[in-house]
């Protein structure tokens, strides 16, 4: 007997309904609907840069492997028969284009040094609204944790910090992890806990030789 969609489980449902919808948007991209590639870059885009940024640490370069992506997808998407979701799927992708973007870094050294003239009403991944009611000092420690993380995870093995960046800041499954890096489910924990002490010592490293920011209280007088 047909299992209805009233019989799963609330987690069930939500994912059948959520591999209708990328089946949906796959048709949709397929048949070259202007709606369906808005979606898809509306969905996505954000997600991409963010992981992208993680594991490259290049904002240039990160742009660079955005594009190389929807590229991939568009031409590729017929390829897509919702064995996976569609996130999986282009996650995938997403990983591969920084393994070549970082083969491309490595074979051709950069040879000038780039000026940050990026303009005051640009806004990159790392900058979020500001609340309105937050003072200036717990702006200053979220600048300073946010200084640790990255310069934990840009000394991270990269086989480590693209298991760690899917689990703990994509908030991927581990077996959705191990279908975006093509590996088994064991060697997604292993990974993630190796790369997670790597960052924990890395921390501990960081703090033992002080914050990147120290805060002086302003005397009187």
């Amino acid at each position: 007997m047909a299992t209805s969609i009233l019989d799963l489980s609330p987690d069930q449902s939500a994912a059948s309904a959520a591999d209708a919808e990328d089946l949906r948007l796959a048709e949709g991209l397929r048949a070259g609907a202007e709606t369906a590639y808005e979606e898809l870059i509306q969905r996505f885009q954000q997600p991409v840069y963010a992981l992208a940024i993680r594991l490259l640490n290049d904002p240039a370069g990160s742009s660079d492997v955005v594009q190389e992506v929807f590229l991939k997808v568009f031409r590729n998407i017929g390829n897509f028969r919702g064995q996976s979701t569609l996130r999986t799927w282009i996650y995938r992708i997403t990983v591969n284009e920084v393994h070549n973007a970082r083969r491309w870094f490595f074979r051709h050294r950069r040879c000038e040094v780039e000026l940050d003239n990026k303009p005051e009403d640009c806004r990159d991944w790392k900058e979020v609204v500001a609340d309105q009611g937050r003072s200036p000092f717990e702006m200053a420690l979220d600048h300073e944790r946010q200084a640790l993380v990255e310069a934990a995870l840009d000394q991270l093995n990269p086989v480590y910090r693209e298991a760690v960046v899917l689990r703990d800041i994509a908030d991927l499954g581990y077996e959705e992890i191990a279908a975006v890096l093509n590996v088994s489910l064991g060697t997604v924990k292993s990974r993630i806990l190796r790369g997670r002490e790597a960052l924990r010592q890395g921390f501990a490293s960081h703090l033992d030789r002080g914050p990147a920011i120290r805060l002086v209280p302003k005397t009187a007088g």
